[in-house]
């Protein structure tokens, strides 16, 4: 990491994990600084990529995606080109949440969320279309015990 990270940083930090929509003034409050050194620390702080993209938390069942399967994939396949196609398949697919290149037996596994099983079919379907893929297993998430973004700081 190519910026120091002090405790005010850690701070400033976590309370932007927390929430990050909370004005300047909240935030410099909370870490005891005013406002100023606060915004210049945000600022040195995304310039050396530890803040990257801000977005919103949105509640997946409440838009009627109430179905979240983790796909674990074995492949045969390890070259350079089917490594891109793969790769572009699941960046193409809003479904996929996160994508993970495994060591072990697994090669990849994937966060997938959808409506329900039909349409967890549709995307399984179009993804085998576009990849061929040695062995597909999905699981079913019965109940989300902890969901966070949130580093340890």
């Amino acid at each position: 990491m190519g910026v120091r990270i002090d405790e005010t940083d850690r701070k400033i930090l976590a309370a932007l994990q927390e929430d990050a929509s909370r004005s300047l003034d909240e935030i410099a409050r909370e870490v005891g600084s005013s406002k100023t050194p606060v915004w210049n620390r945000i600022r040195k702080l995304r310039e050396a990529g530890v803040i990257g993209q801000q977005t919103v938390v949105l509640d997946a069942d409440a838009l009627g995606f109430e179905a979240c399967f983790f796909v674990l994939i074995r492949t045969s396949e390890h070259e350079a080109d089917w490594q891109a196609r793969f790769l572009k398949a699941l960046k193409d697919r809003a479904e996929v949440q996160e994508a993970h290149r495994l060591a072990g037996d697994i090669d990849y596994i994937l966060k997938v969320r959808v409506e329900n099983a039909r349409a967890y079919d549709r995307f399984y379907q179009a993804l085998i279309s576009e990849v061929r893929v040695h062995n597909v297993t999905a699981l079913l998430s019965m109940e989300q015990i902890k969901s966070t973004t949130m580093l340890p700081l």
